[in-house]
């Protein structure tokens, strides 16, 4: 079975899940909460940054593709 990356990183349950992961571990092997706070602060920015690129990557190949193939001649 093939992993749809592209999906699984503009998936916002995948990033819950992936903060959701991180941040007990932080706290088990002893950071600070607010060090721990801050990881998941940057985890979850990038996590926005990087679906916010690819849905708007889809978006602009989705228009660069005509609707039907008489267009296309």
């Amino acid at each position: 079975m093939k992993i749809d990356w592209k999906q699984k990183l503009s998936s916002r349950k995948f990033w819950a899940a992936v903060t959701g992961f991180i941040l007990p571990l932080l706290i088990a092997f002893g950071v600070s909460e607010s060090d721990a706070a801050q990881v998941v602060s940057i985890v979850t920015s990038g996590a926005s940054l990087i679906a916010y690129i690819i849905g708007e990557s889809t978006v602009d190949a989705s228009r660069s593709i005509p609707e039907d193939e008489d267009d296309a001649q």
